[in-house]
């Protein structure tokens, strides 16, 4: 990436009292360079700004430049945040993993939804997952010396011909050398295994997990930790994609295999090491894993363990917070996805233990992706319109942000929460966390 191709990084947000503020940056305003480098993300930001001082060339929101010194102590914050972590562009994928769920979604909606993100970059910062099959020796280079450890690594088969069917990439194959190359330097990946049956289960999963396992010895293991994932379908993928369902008698068996290896890795390691997500124990109705089993949750970020966490979170706010009674009766619909309906139903009864508080629970399957069982963050503007319409919902909807765009009220279909509330004909509050879902259900007006 030339230093031409590298843009300004806009500042969205300056923190109240911080050192920025005081100087008087301005939303709107642009990093041009730090002490005469231009920062191609937020990485480079971070490491330039841990410096005393700082020759920082600024462009204000009219397009006049500034030249300010900074003068501050090593580890001091300015306080500024950007529009995007990246400044020279996302590094898209150069894989065609037919599982991919940017390739399973209808056309026409808004272009974010399509950008195939495989940017070590957004890895290293905020656990995304990358397959390193569109690395360049520089950016190789760029991970090792800056120490971008731990990284996220999608790497659904060790073996060379069954990892290149599944990515569609030559390159696909040199994961095991990838892996060695970690090891030498000290650097650590979290990898995951999207388990796709009939093509990297059975056998071949157990061989992955072996192998993956023999990284994670030694004072730093390269291989931190592996999740394994159940395959998510949509109707709207490939039909010629050659991917099968997971069925219910699938991750009974998924499940087996992998507890098997879970007590080998225990003995071995101390640690379960490889994870299910909480999907596979859903999928087959089974009761989720106790809480001890999870350890320090390394793999929350793919779901394992996230409902349990949850869970925990819940009953200890609910002891908190909740009162015998509430002052004046409220009735509200709780919107989930049909997945955690067995899981949340105890914690539904112990809302409705509230005297005057009545909750229900509205557990959705997803029509618009076509799926029997769903995730609460998949669920649809139209799913809910479909779900809920000429249903008694009491005074108002309690919405989970997860199934929101992170930056606005807009559903994964597009339709806005204000649109879903005007079709059901009632208000919709979204809420974001275990504690403003509570203190909403006791203290809205």
């Amino acid at each position: 990436m030339s230093e031409t191709s590298i843009r300004p990084a806009r500042i969205n947000k300056v923190i109240p009292n911080s050192i920025a503020a005081e100087i008087g940056f301005e939303p709107g305003d642009a990093i041009v360079s730090i002490n005469g480098t231009k920062p191609r993300d937020l990485i480079d930001y971070q490491f330039l700004c841990a410096d005393e001082i700082l020759e920082i060339e600024v462009i204000d929101v009219a397009g006049k430049t500034h030249h300010i010194e900074i003068e501050k102590d090593y580890d001091d914050d300015l306080g500024l945040e950007f529009e995007t972590a990246l400044f020279d562009g996302l590094i898209q994928c150069n894989n065609r993993c037919p599982f991919c769920f940017i390739e399973q979604q209808p056309p026409g909606k808004r272009d974010s939804l399509y950008l195939k993100d495989d940017d070590y970059r957004l890895s290293f910062l905020y656990g995304s997952y990358l397959t390193l099959t569109n690395l360049t020796q520089k950016e190789w280079q760029r991970i090792e010396q800056m120490r971008l450890s731990p990284l996220y690594v999608s790497v659904h088969a060790t073996e060379p011909e069954v990892r290149i069917r599944l990515l569609k990439n030559p390159r696909a194959g040199q994961i095991m050398e990838q892996f060695q190359w970690f090891q030498e330097r000290r650097l650590q990946i979290h990898a995951q295994v999207v388990v796709c049956p009939s093509i990297n289960d059975g056998i071949h999963l157990e061989k992955t997990l072996l192998d993956l396992a023999s990284f994670h010895r030694g004072e730093i293991p390269a291989v931190a930790s592996a999740a394994v994932v159940p395959v998510g379908l949509t109707r709207f993928r490939p039909t010629e994609d050659e991917l099968i369902p997971v069925s219910q008698e699938k991750a009974t068996e998924v499940i087996s295999q992998v507890e098997k290896l879970q007590e080998k890795f225990r003995q071995e390691f101390g640690s379960n090491f490889a994870w299910l997500a909480d999907e596979w124990f859903l999928i087959a109705r089974q009761e989720l894993p106790p809480e001890s089993h999870y350890e320090d949750y390394p793999q929350i970020g793919n779901g394992v363990g996230s409902i349990c966490q949850f869970i925990k979170q819940y009953q200890a706010t609910a002891k908190k917070i909740l009162p015998a009674q509430l002052k004046k009766p409220r009735k509200f619909t709780w919107v989930v996805g049909n997945a955690v309906e067995i899981a949340f139903k105890p914690l539904v009864e112990k809302l409705n233990q509230v005297k005057g508080l009545e909750v229900n629970l509205a557990p959705l399957r997803s029509n618009y992706w076509g799926q029997e069982i769903t995730v609460t963050g998949l669920l649809t503007g139209q799913d809910l319109i479909e779900g809920l319409r000429e249903k008694e919902l009491g005074e108002a909807i309690l919405l989970p942000s997860v199934m929101l765009k992170y930056d606005e009220y807009k559903f994964l279909d597009d339709l806005t929460v204000e649109e879903v509330a005007s079709q059901l004909g009632i208000k919709i509050l979204p809420v974001n966390g275990v504690e403003e879902f509570l203190k909403t259900c006791i203290s809205y007006e």
